[in-house]
């Protein structure tokens, strides 16, 4: 199986220098990046969540595929290049080595959450972030098809619980 960077190689690289923004949280997706080079920080709602290092780690995938606004704001920690692919949607719908290549990484990710959780829930059994977490394995295992699926948000499965 070829790697993301190179089944990227002919793509257009873009250099970012330390503290540029190369998405915005709340702003329209549509492109796809892979980091080259560098490391770049993804925050949510002003938090870190993860550190990229690793080259042909995956950025913006989420907005493409969900057709949403960026999730996340990422910006480069130090000097930093990626390759851009820009209309990433049109360009995976013509290109299945890719493609593939995008959803066996998600696949992946999906994977070692899903372990990291059921490892939390055995930590945890019988306490109050049991609750939590049963939240998030439902929020993980719903379908294009449910009610829920395209209107879920963090407060589905961050919200207080009901306690009478």
């Amino acid at each position: 199986m070829d790697s993301l960077l190179s089944l990227t190689s002919s793509l257009p690289t873009r250099t970012l220098e330390a503290g540029e923004i190369l998405m915005s949280q709340g702003e329209a997706g549509g492109d796809l990046f892979f980091l080259k080079s560098g490391k770049l920080t993804v925050e949510r709602d002003g938090v870190t969540i993860a550190e990229l290092a690793n080259p042909g780690a995956l950025i913006g995938e989420m907005s493409v595929l969900l057709g949403t606004k960026h999730s996340a704001t990422v910006r480069a920690s130090g000097a930093a290049s990626v390759r851009v692919i820009r209309d990433a949607k049109s360009v995976l719908e013509k290109d299945p080595a890719l493609t593939f290549a995008i959803a066996r990484l998600m696949a992946g990710r999906l994977d070692v959450t899903s372990a990291l959780l059921v490892n939390m829930t055995k930590e945890h059994s019988g306490k109050a972030e049991r609750s939590v977490l049963s939240r998030i394995f439902s929020a993980l295992h719903l379908q294009e098809g449910d009610s829920t699926y395209s209107a879920i948000s963090r407060n589905d499965m961050f919200a207080p619980t009901d306690r009478r």
